[in-house]
Protein backbone atom coordinates (compact mmCIF):
# COMPACT_ATOMS: atom_id res chain seq x y z
CA UNK A 1 0.00 0.00 0.00
CA UNK A 2 1.14 3.34 -0.90
CA UNK A 3 0.72 4.95 2.39
CA UNK A 4 3.77 2.65 3.80
CA UNK A 5 5.79 3.82 1.24
CA UNK A 6 9.43 4.12 2.97
CA UNK A 7 10.50 7.29 2.29
CA UNK A 8 12.45 7.94 5.88
CA UNK A 9 15.22 5.51 4.10
CA UNK A 10 15.77 7.70 1.61
CA UNK A 11 15.64 10.62 4.13
CA UNK A 12 18.07 8.93 6.03
CA UNK A 13 20.37 8.24 2.95
CA UNK A 14 19.88 12.05 2.11
CA UNK A 15 18.41 11.39 -1.14
CA UNK A 16 16.64 14.49 -2.60
CA UNK A 17 13.35 13.58 -4.52
CA UNK A 18 11.70 17.32 -4.34
CA UNK A 19 13.25 20.32 -5.29
CA UNK A 20 11.17 23.91 -5.36
CA UNK A 21 11.86 25.71 -8.61
CA UNK A 22 15.09 27.80 -8.45
CA UNK A 23 15.34 30.29 -11.63
CA UNK A 24 11.42 30.68 -12.34
CA UNK A 25 9.64 33.36 -9.63
CA UNK A 26 6.40 33.12 -7.99
CA UNK A 27 3.65 35.58 -9.10
CA UNK A 28 2.44 34.99 -5.52
CA UNK A 29 4.63 33.99 -2.35
CA UNK A 30 3.48 34.06 1.64
CA UNK A 31 4.49 31.97 4.21
CA UNK A 32 2.38 29.14 2.97
CA UNK A 33 2.49 28.76 -0.73
CA UNK A 34 4.35 30.08 -4.30
CA UNK A 35 1.78 30.62 -6.86
CA UNK A 36 2.69 30.98 -10.89
CA UNK A 37 0.42 32.36 -13.02
CA UNK A 38 2.07 30.58 -15.73
CA UNK A 39 3.12 27.82 -14.12
CA UNK A 40 6.42 26.25 -13.66
CA UNK A 41 8.55 22.90 -14.70
CA UNK A 42 10.72 23.59 -12.14
CA UNK A 43 9.02 21.50 -9.12
CA UNK A 44 10.04 18.27 -8.51
CA UNK A 45 8.04 16.64 -5.80
CA UNK A 46 8.21 12.80 -5.98
CA UNK A 47 5.72 10.54 -4.10
CA UNK A 48 3.76 13.60 -3.28
CA UNK A 49 0.48 11.65 -4.16
CA UNK A 50 -0.83 8.34 -2.69
CA UNK A 51 -0.06 6.61 -6.19
CA UNK A 52 2.19 3.91 -6.36
CA UNK A 53 4.26 3.72 -9.65
CA UNK A 54 2.67 1.53 -11.89
CA UNK A 55 4.55 1.26 -14.93
CA UNK A 56 8.21 1.21 -15.91
CA UNK A 57 8.10 4.13 -18.03
CA UNK A 58 7.04 5.93 -14.56
CA UNK A 59 9.47 4.00 -12.90
CA UNK A 60 12.16 4.89 -15.24
CA UNK A 61 11.05 9.28 -14.63
CA UNK A 62 11.21 8.50 -10.62
CA UNK A 63 14.61 6.92 -11.26
CA UNK A 64 15.59 9.99 -13.72
CA UNK A 65 14.43 12.24 -11.23
CA UNK A 66 16.74 11.19 -9.05
CA UNK A 67 19.40 10.59 -10.60
CA UNK A 68 19.20 14.46 -11.83
CA UNK A 69 18.50 16.01 -8.49
CA UNK A 70 21.55 14.35 -6.67
CA UNK A 71 24.36 15.05 -8.99
CA UNK A 72 27.05 13.90 -6.54
CA UNK A 73 25.54 10.61 -6.19
CA UNK A 74 27.75 8.11 -7.12
CA UNK A 75 26.64 4.58 -9.65
CA UNK A 76 26.84 2.18 -6.49
CA UNK A 77 24.79 4.54 -4.27
CA UNK A 78 22.45 4.65 -7.68
CA UNK A 79 22.32 1.14 -8.10
CA UNK A 80 21.22 0.92 -4.01
CA UNK A 81 18.36 3.62 -4.77
CA UNK A 82 16.60 2.09 -7.53
CA UNK A 83 16.38 -1.45 -5.84
CA UNK A 84 15.45 0.10 -2.43
CA UNK A 85 12.77 1.56 -4.55
CA UNK A 86 12.02 -1.44 -6.82
CA UNK A 87 11.61 -4.05 -4.06
CA UNK A 88 7.64 -4.17 -4.42
CA UNK A 89 7.37 -4.51 0.15
CA UNK A 90 8.72 -0.92 0.56
CA UNK A 91 5.77 0.35 -0.99
CA UNK A 92 6.80 2.43 -4.39
CA UNK A 93 5.97 0.56 -6.89
CA UNK A 94 2.91 -1.95 -7.56
CA UNK A 95 4.71 -4.32 -9.94
CA UNK A 96 7.80 -7.06 -9.59
CA UNK A 97 10.53 -6.34 -11.67
CA UNK A 98 13.59 -8.63 -12.73
CA UNK A 99 17.12 -7.90 -11.85
CA UNK A 100 17.99 -7.95 -15.53
CA UNK A 101 15.35 -5.66 -16.65
CA UNK A 102 15.53 -2.72 -13.49
CA UNK A 103 19.88 -3.23 -14.36
CA UNK A 104 18.87 -2.01 -18.11
CA UNK A 105 16.97 1.06 -16.97
CA UNK A 106 19.40 2.31 -14.31
CA UNK A 107 22.14 1.47 -16.93
CA UNK A 108 19.77 3.98 -19.49
CA UNK A 109 19.31 6.79 -17.27
CA UNK A 110 23.16 6.39 -16.14
CA UNK A 111 24.03 7.21 -20.02
CA UNK A 112 21.37 10.19 -20.12
CA UNK A 113 22.15 13.93 -20.51
CA UNK A 114 21.48 15.53 -17.53
CA UNK A 115 22.29 19.03 -19.22
CA UNK A 116 18.62 18.65 -19.93
CA UNK A 117 15.84 18.45 -17.05
CA UNK A 118 13.85 15.55 -17.04
CA UNK A 119 10.10 16.04 -18.14
CA UNK A 120 7.43 17.45 -15.93
CA UNK A 121 4.50 18.76 -15.74
CA UNK A 122 3.62 22.45 -15.23
CA UNK A 123 2.89 23.32 -11.80
CA UNK A 124 1.11 26.36 -10.35
CA UNK A 125 0.48 26.22 -7.10
CA UNK A 126 3.24 25.00 -4.43
CA UNK A 127 2.39 24.55 -1.01
CA UNK A 128 5.70 25.06 1.19
CA UNK A 129 6.91 22.23 3.73
CA UNK A 130 5.37 22.68 7.36
CA UNK A 131 3.04 25.48 6.60
CA UNK A 132 -0.01 25.94 8.74
CA UNK A 133 -2.91 24.93 6.19
CA UNK A 134 -5.00 22.09 6.73
CA UNK A 135 -6.37 20.25 3.54
CA UNK A 136 -9.35 22.09 3.67
CA UNK A 137 -7.61 24.95 3.50
CA UNK A 138 -5.20 24.38 0.72
CA UNK A 139 -7.74 22.98 -1.30
CA UNK A 140 -9.69 26.53 -1.26
CA UNK A 141 -6.58 28.07 -1.92
CA UNK A 142 -5.73 25.90 -5.53
CA UNK A 143 -9.40 26.87 -6.08
CA UNK A 144 -9.21 30.38 -5.67
CA UNK A 145 -5.68 30.96 -7.48
CA UNK A 146 -6.40 28.56 -10.54
CA UNK A 147 -9.99 29.03 -11.05
CA UNK A 148 -9.54 32.78 -11.83
CA UNK A 149 -7.71 31.74 -14.98
CA UNK A 150 -9.38 32.67 -17.96
CA UNK A 151 -8.76 29.56 -19.46
CA UNK A 152 -8.72 26.13 -17.51
CA UNK A 153 -5.71 23.67 -19.12
CA UNK A 154 -4.83 19.96 -17.86
CA UNK A 155 -2.34 21.27 -15.69
CA UNK A 156 -4.92 23.63 -14.01
CA UNK A 157 -6.96 20.02 -13.24
CA UNK A 158 -3.81 18.01 -12.50
CA UNK A 159 -3.20 20.34 -9.64
CA UNK A 160 -6.80 20.08 -8.50
CA UNK A 161 -6.57 16.46 -8.65
CA UNK A 162 -3.51 15.98 -6.25
CA UNK A 163 -5.17 18.10 -4.13
CA UNK A 164 -8.40 16.65 -3.69
CA UNK A 165 -6.72 13.06 -3.73
CA UNK A 166 -4.22 14.22 -0.81
CA UNK A 167 -7.44 15.54 1.39
CA UNK A 168 -8.01 11.58 1.11
CA UNK A 169 -11.38 12.14 -1.10
CA UNK A 170 -12.43 10.29 -4.34
CA UNK A 171 -11.52 12.52 -7.42
CA UNK A 172 -15.13 13.13 -9.28
CA UNK A 173 -15.70 15.52 -12.31
CA UNK A 174 -18.04 17.87 -10.64
CA UNK A 175 -15.33 17.89 -7.58
CA UNK A 176 -13.19 19.70 -9.98
CA UNK A 177 -15.61 22.07 -11.40
CA UNK A 178 -16.72 22.86 -8.59
CA UNK A 179 -13.11 23.75 -7.10
CA UNK A 180 -12.33 25.64 -10.61
CA UNK A 181 -15.60 27.53 -10.68
CA UNK A 182 -16.14 26.01 -14.09
CA UNK A 183 -18.56 23.74 -15.66
CA UNK A 184 -18.16 19.72 -16.13
CA UNK A 185 -18.13 20.12 -19.60
CA UNK A 186 -14.97 22.44 -19.62
CA UNK A 187 -13.81 19.82 -17.42
CA UNK A 188 -14.72 16.90 -19.53
CA UNK A 189 -13.07 18.87 -22.44
CA UNK A 190 -9.82 19.57 -21.09
CA UNK A 191 -9.11 16.17 -19.81
CA UNK A 192 -6.76 14.13 -22.05
CA UNK A 193 -6.54 9.92 -22.12
CA UNK A 194 -3.45 10.18 -19.94
CA UNK A 195 -5.11 12.70 -17.13
CA UNK A 196 -8.25 10.45 -17.12
CA UNK A 197 -6.06 7.56 -16.50
CA UNK A 198 -4.23 9.64 -13.82
CA UNK A 199 -7.27 10.14 -12.22
CA UNK A 200 -8.40 6.03 -11.98
CA UNK A 201 -5.23 5.75 -10.51
CA UNK A 202 -5.23 8.06 -7.64
CA UNK A 203 -9.31 7.10 -6.86
CA UNK A 204 -7.67 3.49 -7.42
CA UNK A 205 -4.96 3.73 -4.57
CA UNK A 206 -6.90 5.62 -2.34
Amino acid sequence: MSQNRKTNTLDMWRIVYRRFPITDKPTIENECYMFYEDGTYECYELFRSTAQITTYKSLKWHLLVIWYLNPDMDQTKFNEVAEFITHKQNGFVSFNISSALLDKIVYEVSMLDLDQPPKNKLRKVIFKPYNNLCKQEKLRVVGELIGRTKRITEDDIYDCMLEINNNGNKITIAKLAKLLKCTSRTIHRNMGVELKREKQLLNKQL
